[in-house]
């Protein structure tokens, strides 16, 4: 035998009771469950400590960085072993060549990711979708990979320019030629297909992504191809869970029902809780219950804590980055010579002047004066942070200007000092409804953005805060048993996608585990770290408690360090048992 567990506490992936015993690995899959005989080339004591499945997150951005990074964090160092990428319609193939720079918009607009990076790092040794496959299954990684075919990059490489403008209505050829070139994605191993239907998706020039407004009659053309295949799922995000607009969120329920509908497909997509209408995804819900008892598989993806924006000078978001003169200094200035000019009494007393000029709503709004939902960030992070921790509520005890003691605050640590700002999910100030949606019978573990938003968003830690805070219970209370917590990060979501061959401790699976102490598992705050191509940053967030992550038998990290080992590969399509 290549490697065995011994003694741990097995939370197998499927639901069931939790036990103890060993796990006997040969050849990459797991060949032994409960008392394993015998010696191996390698022994794991994992007393003290549970063992899982490796997680599979089925959202994450990493359709660039695959390009030039192996390890593939923050997913693998928050106990993934399988991530599927391409979701919410963008990403890198089909590109013509004339097209590079505009996808690279495309991403640096929609999922923040920075274009001096992209533009280094990209090796672009693709034009199809399938060539596309191609160039990724010549590599390896720490991780196993799989991907949707996007809408956003498809409908430019058919329309040419017109497919970057919403407005546009693709003619019936050109739906035929997107709905065959979906199929042959299909058929070289692309996952399903991922579109776009937010305006908070813009691109790096502030456009709303061309397949905002798509029409059914093109949902439902393109998608024909999964029909045809007998294979994929439909990824999507709209703005009906954050409208109170109930005709809109209505027509955009009833084209999720015929998109599952038509193709007979497994469709998911993102269910969060706004500001503008804290209990629409509650209607959402019930609407999902219905389509779910029409016979229909749609699910909603939804997250395990608040979408929250990380504030920083040192990042891509701040209070006050819509002032003319911080915007001037920040163009030309980095790091410490950003820091000590932000210091200048002069520059903050003119930075503070422009920001009373500041007034917007919405998101816009909180994450330049929405005070009351600001926090420091702790060690360990703390996700469902008390309104009196608040820096309005410091500003006030401290008897300050409000402004100015956040200014202050963000000059902290040299200028690097992070602000957590929940803007999704936290409208009562408690994740009693997070816990509501996560309990939901027909939900998926998701909305990790891995790889994406490198400088304003540190999500990718996700399946951390999912058994680490909900095992052990929120500051309300609530709190969910280990065992459905793993099954759901991990043999439900791998069925989603058609990966069968993982997401459970059992005999003939791929033997992708993580062994971990439960006791000790919680997330530090995120860092801004410079690692990019181009010199390029993001925030990266590590993890305390992962003794061992294991991908196809070998162990690619060890207390949260890479090992250096790749045995990931590109997955294409489903996966048997």
């Amino acid at each position: 035998m290549d490697l065995i567990i011994r003694n741990g506490e097995i939370v197998d992936g499927t639901g069931a009771p939790k036990f103890r015993g060993d796990v006997g690995v040969k050849d990459g899959k797991i060949v032994a469950v409960g008392t394993v005989e015998g010696a191996a080339k390698h022994t794991i004591d994992a007393q003290g400590a549970i063992v899982t499945p490796g997680f599979v997150d089925i959202h994450t951005h990493y359709d660039g960085q695959v390009s030039w990074d192996a390890m593939l964090a923050p997913s693998s160092i928050n106990g993934v072993t399988s991530t599927a990428m391409g979701n919410c319609g963008v990403g890198f193939a089909p590109a013509r060549a004339d097209k590079h720079d505009f996808l690279i918009r495309l991403l640096e607009g929609v999922e923040d990711i920075p274009g001096t990076a992209l533009h280094e790092g990209l090796t672009w040794d693709w034009e199809s979708f399938p060539d596309y496959l191609d160039a990724l299954s010549r590599r390896s990684y720490a991780i196993d990979i799989g991907a949707h075919m996007p809408h956003a990059p498809l409908r430019s490489y058919v329309m040419g320019d017109r497919g970057a403008d919403h407005t546009a209505t693709p003619t019936a050829q050109e739906i035929e030629r997107m709905r065959r070139l979906t199929y042959e994605a299909l058929e070289a191993g692309a996952l399903g297909f991922s579109t776009t239907r937010t305006t908070f998706h813009r691109t790096k020039d502030g456009q709303n992504v061309g397949t905002l407004t798509a029409s059914e009659q093109e949902l439902i053309g393109i998608t024909g191809a999964l029909k045809e295949a007998g294979k994929g799922v439909i990824q999507l995000i709209s703005d009906a869970y954050l409208t109170n607009d109930d005709e809109f969120a209505a027509r955009e329920l009833r084209l999720i029902r015929s998109l599952a509908e038509h193709t007979g497909r497994k469709l998911s997509f993102t269910v969060q809780q706004n500001d503008d209408a804290p209990n629409r995804w509650r209607h959402i819900f019930k609407e999902i219950e219905a389509m779910r008892e029409g016979g229909l598989d749609v699910s909603a993806q939804v997250a395990p804590r608040p979408i929250g924006a990380i504030l920083s000078f040192a990042g891509t978001v701040n209070p006050f980055i819509l002032c003319p003169t911080y915007g001037k200094i920040a163009a030309t200035l980095h790091g410490d010579a950003l820091t000590f000019e932000l210091n200048k009494p002069g520059v903050k007393a003119l930075i503070l002047a422009e920001h009373t000029q500041v007034n917007l709503t919405g998101n816009g709004g909180a994450l330049t004066k929405g005070y009351a939902r600001m926090f420091r960030l702790t060690d360990p992070a703390d996700y469902e942070p008390r309104a009196e921790d608040s820096l309005q509520a410091e500003a006030d005890r401290l008897g300050r200007d409000v402004h100015e003691h956040v200014y202050d605050t963000l000059l902290e640590e040299n200028g690097r000092r992070l602000i957590y700002l929940p803007l999704n999910n936290y409208f009562y100030g408690n994740l009693d409804d997070v816990h509501a949606m996560m309990t939901g019978p027909y939900t998926l573990y998701g909305l990790s953005d891995g790889g994406a938003h490198c400088g304003s968003i540190c999500d990718g830690s996700f399946p951390t805060t999912t058994i680490a805070l909900w095992s052990k219970g929120s500051k309300s209370g609530h709190a969910m048993p280990l065992e459905s917590l793993v099954h759901g990060y991990t043999q439900r979501n791998a069925r989603h996608v058609g990966w069968h061959d993982r997401g459970a401790v059992k005999v003939g699976q791929l033997a992708d585990l993580n062994v971990i102490d439960l006791e000790r598992l919680s997330l530090s705050p995120p860092q801004i770290v410079r690692d990019l191509p181009a010199g390029g940053t993001r925030l990266l967030q590590t993890a305390k408690g992962y003794r061992q992550t294991i991908k196809s038998g070998v162990v690619t990290f060890e207390d949260g360090r890479w090992t250096g080992e790749t045995p990931g590969k590109l997955l294409r399509g489903e996966q048997g048992a």
